[in-house]
């Protein structure tokens, strides 16, 4: 009896330090995100602001909806892993073999997520024109 109620307590406490890693996992989340027009032979655009946290809380977007690594064509990026730049693999200037330019990839993920939302009748955020994303540049 003893060894069955030891067996229950430590798979509870195993339960409980895995939930309290994905706690503090989760706290490690910013709140909104702003992209930055960075690297681009000219910035015709304003920066674009999005609530990390409604996509990833309230929305149930999986995290690797947008981050990845791909290796031998598998994303085995995983929540907990280092986020890396967009940039630091997709260039903001040209496409690189398979890899596309950082604007195309943004706009492929987003616009085609939203796309995706409003041609299922499901509430979406804006994907058709620039400025409902972008914001207005500030002038220099």
């Amino acid at each position: 009896m003893k060894k069955k109620s030891l067996t229950v307590l430590l798979v509870a406490l195993t339960g409980l330090l895995f939930l309290a890693v994905g706690v503090l996992v989760a706290a490690d989340v910013p709140d909104q995100i702003t992209i930055q027009n960075t690297g681009y032979k000219k910035d015709k655009k304003g920066p674009v602001h999005f609530s990390h946290k409604k996509h990833h809380a309230d929305y149930k977007v999986a995290c690797t909806e947008c981050h990845h690594n791909y290796e031998n064509g598998k994303n085995v990026w995983k929540e907990g892993d280092p986020v890396k730049p967009c940039k630091q693999c997709h260039n903001p200037l040209k496409k690189q073999g398979k890899v596309p330019k950082l604007q195309n990839s943004y706009h492929k993920n987003c616009k085609s997520c939203h796309k995706a939302l409003a041609k299922a009748g499901k509430k979406t955020g804006p994907f058709k024109k620039c400025n409902q994303c972008h914001q207005k540049k500030k002038k220099s």
